[in-house]
């Protein structure tokens, strides 16, 4: 509520009624102008002489914002840059992405915010979000309370075990939700005072982090066991309580724990695990996309999949999903996607396959007769004897995809789909120019992390990035549209299809299979719009009378206020 522009009821303009006065209000980074304060605000709100006399424009200080982040010499030091923004002045934070997003978001998130992660002890400067610890145990609650702000629409929380391609960090992978929320707040428009990031930091088995003395987090090695889910489960309890209408998003959880996280509290509250099933639906809408040029459907196509991990296991249930709606059993779906992990293809009775991995598994019956010596079966077999027209790499094992791979499945399919997912860049399966020579032009190509354009034989090759952001803002504003009380399936089969959408003619020529990253607004509009609609017809949500003005109304744009004393 304190963050809710009011109407003077006189000349209809819209302002802020703030209590904060003088250094408080420039310390308080959801209010902070900057030099942006009239001479009215500085008069009427205690800041006369605190600030430089001129009175800057919004364009002004993004100038300034650009010249400073154009001084700093790496990515790393632009994020910190960057983050050092987000502490003063999140309106100006949010705009300077907002207009740079090919250039920033790469920094705020992915590939650099694993970076950011790694060194996060030793960069610390400013707090932001909620340190949820074994030491909270029996208060969470009051915990999340300590935030200062009632109101709440999205809570993205990791307990850090598996950032991105790097692994356990520690109090470290705050950067995640950090990051994820910043793009909440760009994309999706949802106010940066209704986001709220937490660490649930239960330990690190990270031994190089438990001997920095300079590291930050709960010194331990990590919670197993009923001591782990049961503060998971008072943590659950707690943002229900202080955050009734709030969706929760679970994110990089190690696969040991994001599975039963995700199935025992998806009904408890609005929830869903991005690693797992919005990178699904992305992934879905970049093949939808690309089957507007090559033709057919989904179940026309047979996948191979390297990576069993969180991404792969949510990409398989999608796509089986999506075969069925398309006429298939659940059977014949499983059967045009093949799974591979470190031990080579997943088959039906191998030994060491958990419950999850088994139900992954290529049946016995299908590789009796592909004379494979040897019991490990690779990804040159699965592309020799299956034949699958896709390929997708969710491995975090760079140099998967090999030049044999890659001309095999050009030899036998006119535009093979091929997507190296895994992030931070230097874990992507293969390179796009790599991916592009290969195939002599024919691949279709996206990729997990930024990449540049490829020219071939004259030809320029434009390479999307496969970016989960087209899907999660809009799904957290559709079901903050929509006051869903569930996340279903059916919601991110809607969301992939209003991705696929963005993708037009022209890019599908030039082998695109995602919308550039500067229409992801427009993109979680379009996404929140769908899922809005999918909620209600899923039982999930009562009646909207009418979904795009409550968009409208609820979509944050970061631009300056009036300010006047409340």
């Amino acid at each position: 509520m304190r963050f809710r522009p009011a109407m003077d009821a006189t000349t209809g303009e819209l302002y802020l009624p703030v209590e904060e006065r003088g250094r408080q209000l420039l310390e308080e980074p959801l209010l902070n102008k900057g030099a942006a304060f009239t001479a009215e605000e500085r008069e009427a709100l205690g800041l006369r002489g605190l600030l430089p006399a001129h009175t800057a424009t919004m364009d002004e200080q993004l100038a300034r914002v650009r010249s400073q982040w154009d001084a700093k010499p790496s990515a790393l030091e632009k994020h910190v840059y960057i983050a050092g923004l987000h502490d003063r002045n999140e309106t100006l934070f949010h705009r300077f992405i907002l207009e740079n997003l090919h250039e920033v978001v790469p920094i705020v998130y992915t590939p650099t915010v694993a970076e950011a992660c790694r060194h996060w002890s030793r960069m610390f400067r400013a707090a932001r979000g909620i340190y949820v610890t074994p030491g909270d145990r029996g208060q969470i609650a009051r915990v999340l309370r300590c935030r200062g702000i009632r109101e709440a629409a999205v809570v993205v929380v990791t307990d850090n075990e598996r950032i991105l391609g790097i692994g356990d960090q520690g109090c470290g992978g705050m950067g995640i939700p950090i990051g994820k929320l910043a793009l909440y707040s760009v994309a999706a428009g949802i106010h940066p005072s209704l986001c709220v990031p937490v660490s649930l930091d239960v330990g690190t088995n990270n031994e190089e982090l438990l001997r920095d003395p300079l590291y930050l987090g709960w010194r331990a090695h990590r919670l197993r066991g009923e001591e782990y889910w049961s503060l998971v489960e008072e943590f659950v309890m707690a943002v229900k309580e202080v955050f009734p209408q709030a969706l929760l998003q679970w994110e990089d959880f190690a696969n040991i724990t994001s599975f039963r996280a995700l199935e025992t509290y998806r009904e408890a509250v609005p929830s869903f695990n991005d690693d797992i099933e919005g990178t699904a639906a992305m992934v879905v809408g970049g093949l939808l996309a690309g089957l507007r040029r090559i033709g057919g459907r989904l179940s026309d196509q047979t996948y191979a999949m390297f990576g069993g991990g969180s991404a792969g296991t949510g990409i398989y249930r999608q796509l089986v999903f999506e075969m069925q709606r398309e006429g298939l059993g659940a059977d014949e779906a499983a059967g045009r996607i093949f799974v591979l992990d470190q031990p080579g293809l997943l088959v039906e009775g191998d030994k060491g396959l958990d419950e999850r991995w088994r139900t992954l598994a290529t049946k016995r019956d299908v590789v009796k007769g592909w004379h494979i010596r040897g019991d490990r079966i690779g990804l040159e077999h699965v592309v020799e004897h299956a034949r699958p027209t896709v390929l997708i790499g969710v491995s975090a094992r760079p140099g998967q995809f090999t030049e044999a791979v890659v001309r095999q499945m050009a030899s036998y399919t006119e535009n093979p789909i091929i997507m190296p997912l895994s992030n931070p860049s230097a874990n992507a399966e293969a390179v796009p120019s790599d991916l592009i020579a290969w195939s002599d032009g024919k691949a279709l190509v996206a990729t997990g992390s930024p990449f540049g354009d490829v020219t071939h034989n004259g030809r320029r090759h434009r390479i999307g990035q496969a970016n989960n952001v087209f899907i999660f803002p809009g799904m957290g504003l559709g079901v903050l549209v929509s006051k869903a009380r569930q996340v279903t399936r059916n919601m991110f089969s809607v969301a992939s299809r209003a991705q696929a959408c963005f993708v037009d003619e022209d890019m599908l020529a030039q082998g695109a299979l995602f919308p550039p990253i500067a229409e992801v607004r427009d993109v979680s509009r379009r996404v929140a719009h769908a899922v809005a609609e999918q909620a209600v017809a899923d039982g999930v949500a009562d009646p909207v009378v009418d979904v795009e003005a409550v968009i409208n109304q609820v979509m944050w744009y970061p631009a300056y206020l009036p300010y006047r004393p409340a």
